[in-house]
């Protein structure tokens, strides 16, 4: 399962980077990514999911 954060729809609100460290960071623009290294199966990446506030992070 691939885990992706919409560029163009991120605000940069740091509630993913908050709820799940370790799969996402900030990168240099502000904006959320998945980390290259990330488990992007941790059990917290569906609650960054429901959280995110413009519903800029997908699973697919």
């Amino acid at each position: 399962m691939a885990v992706k954060v919409d560029q163009e729809l991120c605000t940069g609100c740091e509630l993913c980077v908050e709820i799940c460290p370790d799969v996402f960071e900030m990168n240099d623009e502000g904006k959320a990514v998945v980390k290259s290294a990330a488990n992007e199966d941790a059990d917290c990446v569906d609650e960054a999911v429901d959280s995110c506030p413009t519903s800029a992070i997908s699973k697919e």
